[in-house]
């Protein structure tokens, strides 16, 4: 199945790069462009792409607004995003508003082609520099907030066996990886995290991890 992906990036020699990058990949298609957040939005909803390059610092509406409105909107597009600097402090904020994931500018060709087929089979990518940032940010949170009452509520519906498998996701581990660690079918940790994100109602690994942390059933570090 090919991949259609729209770039959202304010200056035009980055999203022509992205554009020859990702068209010489046979399963993937440049479904069309934005200059700003605005016109992301707008382009999700004309184009139903199924993976959005969202750059973070766009004029009229940013990276981190265009994702909470693309999420919003149920359209079923995955946000990748796209930052010149590891140390973006808008890292934690965009994931938060629903971005599946991360990658710097300066990735291969192949690392943003993996990228994209990734975040479309809807797994989580973060590149290890910023995973630190956001480690960073969670010590953060950690030290200035307590677990909600909704999120203690939410992961108390979980069985302790599905409790085991969002912790292992907030640490980075992939199915495979999880089904190694707990001696298990690969099919079978594939249903738990299906069964994770139906009870938390949330929409992908990305977002488990997240509340995995402020649920503080993992300590940063």
């Amino acid at each position: 199945m090919t991949i259609r992906v729209l770039i959202a990036d304010d200056q035009m020699m980055v999203r022509e790069g992205f554009s020859v990058l990702l068209g010489a990949m046979p399963d993937i298609e440049v479904a069309g462009e934005a200059v700003n957040g605005r016109e992301a939005v707008d382009r999700v909803r004309e184009l139903s792409p199924d993976v959005v390059l969202m750059d973070i610092r766009m004029p009229e509406l940013n990276g981190i607004e265009a994702t909470r409105e693309i999420m919003a909107a149920n359209s079923g597009a995955k946000v990748l995003v796209l930052t010149t600097f590891d140390l973006d402090e808008y890292v934690y904020q965009a994931l938060r508003a629903g971005a599946s994931g991360f990658l710097l500018k300066d990735a291969s060709a192949r690392q943003l082609a993996d990228g994209v087929r990734v975040v479309a089979a809807g797994e989580a990518l973060l590149a290890p520099s910023v995973t630190r940032r956001l480690i960073t940010e969670f010590s953060k949170l950690a030290q200035t907030s307590r677990p909600s009452s909704a999120a203690r509520l939410a992961y108390g519906e979980l069985t302790d066996r599905e409790t085991e498998v969002l912790v292992l996701i907030a640490r980075g581990l992939s199915n495979s990886e999880i089904a190694e660690s707990l001696v298990v079918a690969e099919s079978t940790i594939k249903t738990h995290v299906s069964r994770v994100l139906v009870k938390l109602g949330l929409r992908d690994r990305t977002q488990a991890a997240v509340f995995a942390y402020e649920a503080r059933l993992v300590s940063p570090g």
